[in-house]
């Protein structure tokens, strides 16, 4: 990786990585000033559909951030703006909450569980049984299958939460249909933020905390990669896998100097 070009764009997580445990991580907000007061082009990247980015930008305000709400990007838009390339116009029932449902309406996509396009499964507080029966039998009827993300797990204060994978676990379980996965790892997220910041793969990084998608999903896309030691995956762990990162640093405070 030694002969790759300066970085000019950052991506970068935000839980784990910004974040953790609801506190910034110590160094976090004064990277984000470095990038912002850099003029580089960056976002905040998460596999959380949950949320809209204005939401988020005041999440991140609260903890001291400075991040413009054009910087923030998550699954739920990739999973929009992909919807929106396949089929323009289309039609999809959704299980999720505002995060979701209001990037498919800015695509121009119609809610329905008449006859659907699709079937779009996010993030929601409050997975209801009868939305996911819904969803299995629109299935079965034809309905294309999409989902946010893959994640099996979410974190909460009380531990661990299960999350959209896990739920659309139970839907292909019962469909015998798989879903087509957008966000995080699949490079398809970083290729959609790329795209929003009129970036190439060749002078971009991406940071993350987790070997399994954040520096998997940045390798497949050719981005440089850098592990940070404030969320998921130790040093030891990332020793284990059989790709790895462009190199490991302690956090972002570590990347302020670079830009």
């Amino acid at each position: 990786m030694s002969d790759r070009k300066p970085v000019e764009s950052w991506l970068t997580d935000m839980d784990g990585v910004l974040v953790h445990e609801g506190q910034p991580v110590p160094g976090a907000p004064e990277f984000i000033n470095r990038l912002r007061s850099s003029g580089k082009p960056f976002l905040v990247l998460t596999n959380n559909s949950i949320y809209t980015p204005r939401d988020l930008q005041a999440r991140l305000t609260r903890m001291g951030f400075d991040v413009p709400e054009h910087a923030i990007w998550t699954a739920a838009l990739a999973t929009a703006q992909f919807l929106a390339d396949q089929r323009p116009g289309g039609t999809a029932y959704v299980i999720g909450e505002a995060g979701l449902t209001t990037a498919m309406h800015a695509v121009g996509y119609i809610l329905t569980d008449f006859a659907p396009d699709y079937v779009v499964l996010g993030e929601t507080r409050t997975y209801s049984f009868e939305a996911i029966t819904k969803a299995v039998r629109l299935i079965n009827d034809g309905a294309r299958f999409i989902c946010t993300n893959p994640d099996p797990t979410g974190p909460s204060i009380e531990g661990a939460l299960p999350a959209a994978g896990s739920v659309a676990a139970m839907i292909s379980k019962a469909t015998g249909v798989e879903p087509y996965f957008v966000g995080k790892p699949n490079p398809m997220m970083m290729r959609s933020a790329l795209n929003v910041i009129e970036a190439h793969s060749e002078t971009t990084a991406m940071i993350g905390d987790r070997m399994d998608t954040d520096i998997l999903c940045g390798l497949e896309a050719g981005l440089e990669t850098v592990l940070v030691l404030t969320g998921i995956s130790t040093r030891t762990e990332a020793e284990r896998y059989p790709y790895r990162p462009s190199r490991i640093v302690g956090s972002v405070a570590d990347l302020i100097d670079e830009i």
